[in-house]
């Protein structure tokens, strides 16, 4: 079996990533799980050396990080990866800050990814991409916009270095600013929703910012996208009713609900702030769709 090529964020988890890489990787050296290590050094040069890699024949991948240099390498190998017969594989050190994606996979999600490096078990895992006004972007944990977004941004710019806390301060901080607002959708070739929402998620696996089961009956890999619809909350009643996402249970407000769909289609007027993957951008989205057992995950 090829050896992985390791692709490490240093800066991820607060700095905590580039301390522990090296101890974390020498048993995966040592066994020939991985054979070569690439370092970061700015954003975006996780994509650009996944992309690089995916071009001169490398297939099987680690990503020592968290959900953002996941988010980076993910977009390094699509769209190449499309179309032929072999598939990505991704393996995965959690040495960042959320590490959402992988506790899909149950409490043991770091152990698990662990194992499944040194043994090369694998599974397939659903792909979205997400189509906007400049190209388009691949995410396999969630897509969100209105007050996550907000939230991710202010995380982000002020309180990363709080890790899974900052999440919960974000939200605070947020609520004080809270104004629903229309984001045009449509689910599949249903007809377009232009109520005003706090937010909507749209979601490959259950969990984000850490422990936030924010779609509890979501799935890697069958061919769907969960989308969490929660609707023109009060501050009071986003304030009662956010923290139970750490349970799953804020689907079960009368105005949050909960759907599936292939295919998302959004009639915006401009940019807006999403947050994927933990990280926020501004895109005039356009389309979101499904791409099945697109990659294959180590986990």
């Amino acid at each position: 079996m090829t050896g992985a090529l390791a692709i490490v964020n240093p800066a991820a988890g607060g700095g905590r990533c580039g301390r522990a890489a090296r101890g974390a990787l020498e048993p995966l050296l040592g066994a020939g799980v991985v054979d070569s290590v690439l370092e970061t050094s700015a954003p975006g040069d996780a994509t650009r050396i996944a992309a690089n890699a995916w071009r001169d024949g490398r297939r099987r991948f680690v990503s020592v990080g968290g959900d953002g240099t996941t988010y980076e390498i993910v977009n390094g190998l699509f769209p190449a990866a499309l179309g032929g017969d072999e598939r990505p594989e991704l393996g995965y050190l959690p040495l960042g800050t959320g590490n959402s994606f992988l506790r899909d996979f149950g409490d043991d999600g770091p152990a698990r990814a662990l194992g499944a490096l040194r043994t090369g078990r694998s599974k397939p895992c659903d792909v979205i991409r997400a189509t906007h006004a400049d190209g388009a972007i691949f995410y396999t944990n969630l897509l969100s916009v209105g007050f996550t977004a907000d939230v991710g941004a202010t995380v982000n710019a002020k309180l990363k270095p709080l890790g899974e806390l900052g999440y919960g301060v974000g939200v605070v901080w947020e609520v004080a600013r809270l104004a629903p607002r229309p984001i045009p959708f449509a689910l599949d070739d249903g007809a377009l929703d232009s109520r005003p929402v706090v937010f909507l998620s749209f979601n490959n696996s259950r969990f984000t910012g850490g422990k936030m089961m924010m779609a509890p009956r979501a799935a890697h890999d069958d061919g769907l996208v969960d989308v969490i619809v929660a609707g023109d909350l009060g501050r009071l009643e986003l304030l009662a009713t956010f923290p139970k996402i750490f349970a799953g249970t804020h689907t079960e407000h009368a105005k949050v609900s909960a759907r599936t769909a292939r295919r998302v289609r959004f009639e915006l007027a401009g940019a807006i702030d999403v947050m994927v993957d933990g990280e926020v951008v501004s895109l005039w989205l356009r389309e979101l769709e499904v791409l099945p057992g697109a990659l294959r995950v180590m986990a």
